[in-house]
């Protein structure tokens, strides 16, 4: 029985390198050989025992962006072939419940999410539906591949925002999904684009990435620089940070019949101060932005078409075996987005 190596989520905190049988695809599934898997915040979440984007009962494998090669098919696909490169939509939804039939398959009432509560890509090979698999271009990294999916749900906040043509946009955040919404409302037409981050080599990618300009929120005040730099209407703004501070102060700078977009994922019990005479005076309208079922085609189709840069950001590459330090260590995410390497750098 040939092994494979898998990080595998045991509780809180517990995570271990283990050896396990290679699984097998049954009719309609496909083998993949796991080639680069990013480190999302909700792992980061589901590590320190938080719920992540769905529910999840260990023991699992997590890591839900990833890309690969297949290497063994299922006797009714038809789809993909061995020896295909491919990006995976961990999104399996049932396809049969309301939410699904009319349309909003991110509040599929049976979601089965990969990585989140099957089994995913922090491992040398990875079961998955071949409905999920999508076609990488052969100029296309394994890495941008694993990039898919963070740029899908970017795509949804970018839809929420309703940036227009000539907007005014404040992005909280310069993370790599921060740097990914930023180039996006620049697609979109926006006018200026403005970062809010305390880190200074984050704010310096931001700008080599587009931004017009960007704050320090630890040295200066949001609303005072905007003012100094003659900016008086934003009418959208990212919080992609998760803080009640932030996003609050969102809801403060943006405009008259302005959108405020909440992207974080955030503990379960956390809360924001709502002024709602502030909602109500100003037609402010405030939205979530959860999950990407509708938009992993998009995604692959800006990364086929090198339309966007999703690798500049990234903060390195690591083995299976870096994983459980990477997230347990807030100081080593700091530094920027990892991608895993769970087969090595082989063909990268």
């Amino acid at each position: 029985m040939e092994m494979m190596k898998c990080d595998v989520f045991y509780g809180k905190d517990d995570m271990r390198t283990e050896h396990r049988p290679i699984p097998t695809p049954g009719p309609k599934e496909v083998l993949i050989k796991v080639m680069a898997c990013g480190v999302c915040g909700s792992d980061v979440h589901i590590f320190h025992g938080d719920q992540g984007s769905t529910s999840t009962v260990p023991p699992l494998i997590q890591g839900h962006e990833f890309a690969g090669i297949v290497t063994q098919t299922g006797a009714e696909v038809t789809s993909c072939r061995t020896g295909d490169h491919v990006s995976v939509d961990p999104a399996d939804n049932c396809n049969e419940c309301w939410y699904c039939m009319n349309g909003l398959m991110s509040h599929c009432e049976h979601m089965r999410a990969i990585g989140t509560n099957a089994d995913g890509g922090f491992s040398q090979y990875c079961v998955v539906p071949a409905r999920l698999v999508h076609q990488l271009a052969e100029d296309v990294s394994f890495v941008e591949g694993a990039m898919v999916e963070p740029l899908a749900c970017c795509i949804n906040g970018i839809d929420r925002s309703d940036i227009k043509a000539g907007d005014n946009v404040v992005v909280y955040g310069g993370g790599a999904i921060g740097l990914l919404l930023m180039q996006l409302a620049k697609s979109r037409g926006a006018a200026r684009v403005i970062l809010v981050e305390p880190e200074e080599t984050k704010r310096e990618m931001a700008l080599k990435l587009g931004a017009s300009f960007t704050i320090d929120p630890i040295h200066e005040k949001v609303p005072e620089v905007l003012k100094k730099k003659g900016i008086d209407h934003v009418q959208s703004v990212i919080e992609t940070c998760g803080l009640k501070s932030t996003s609050e102060e969102a809801m403060d700078i943006v405009d008259r019949h302005g959108t405020v977009v909440l992207f974080a994922v955030t503990a379960v019990d956390n809360v924001i101060g709502l002024k709602t005479y502030n909602l109500f005076q100003r037609e402010i309208t405030v939205k979530g932005s959860f999950c990407s079922p509708y938009d992993i085609g998009r995604a692959v189709e800006m990364i086929n078409g090198h339309a966007i840069d999703v690798t500049s950001m990234l903060a390195g590459q690591e083995s299976l075996e870096k994983l459980p330090g990477i997230l347990a260590d807030p100081k080593i995410r700091a530094k920027g987005k990892y991608i895993i390497l769970p087969n090595g750098s082989e063909l990268l």
